[in-house]
């Protein structure tokens, strides 16, 4: 496992943290600068995450989950946290632990090292966030954020999802010859479906104030004076 570290990060420069500048010959040529040194402070994991997502995101798109992994580790140093990043490394090197995804790693981080205050939140927002008078597409947005490190995930984030959303939309693709079955075809067709109710209303009003001014026109020509008629004595 030390030695695949080493191969990364002789491959990209070598962590050297603070902010430094490199090019990854795994992604493309545009320089980025790499995450600082995360050594397990309580209230850093968020911006330690999102920094690594970053660079993975433009860097090593193309590299396996357990690459990433590895790469993230390399920038896990210092004090008690090298204790958490030594049995991760053994778990992975005896097949004990995978990660599906490099975002279930990151969860993984964040459940360690984020005090648990970041996931509360997130969970009592999730709770009372309803879409009300808002377009689906800015719900969306606004829940693929708080959801972001809330702990849910698949079916309990389809049913948070679902409970915010109005309920018309709600019972149209819940009773849906073939209901959406992941969160992302949720996200899909609940914004399809509130596009084309709001495209609908928007064509109703613009019909009724054409009917309304032809109303108008219509007894304004009907309330002109009769013209006079002379007529021959």
């Amino acid at each position: 496992m030390q030695a695949q570290i080493q191969t990364l990060l002789a491959a990209q420069g070598g962590a050297t943290g603070g902010g430094a500048t490199v090019e990854s010959n795994l992604g493309s040529h545009m320089k980025m600068a790499k995450p600082a040194i995360f050594n397990g402070e309580t209230g850093k994991v968020g911006g330690f995450v999102t920094a690594c997502r970053s660079y993975l995101k433009m860097k090593m798109r193309g590299g396996t989950v357990e690459e990433q992994v590895i790469w993230v580790l390399s920038y896990v140093q210092e004090g008690s946290v090298d204790i958490w990043k030594e049995n991760v490394m053994e778990e992975l090197e005896a097949g004990e632990m995978e990660y599906e995804s490099i975002e279930e790693f990151f969860m993984s981080m964040k459940k360690e090292f984020g005090g648990g205050e970041e996931e509360a939140t997130k969970v009592a927002e999730l709770r009372w966030l309803e879409q009300g008078g808002r377009s689906m597409e800015e719900f969306v947005q606004i829940f693929k954020r708080i959801a972001r490190g809330s702990g849910y995930e698949r079916r309990l984030l389809i049913e948070k999802f679902k409970r915010g959303i109005n309920g018309g939309i709600r019972r149209k693709l819940t009773e849906a010859e073939n209901p959406p079955t992941s969160i992302k075809q949720w996200y899909q067709r609940a914004m399809a479906l509130d596009r084309n109710w709001r495209e609908s209303r928007r064509e109703e009003e613009r019909l009724k104030k054409k009917e309304v001014g032809e109303g108008v026109v219509k007894q304004e020509r009907q309330s002109l004076p009769r013209p006079l008629v002379w007529q021959r004595r």
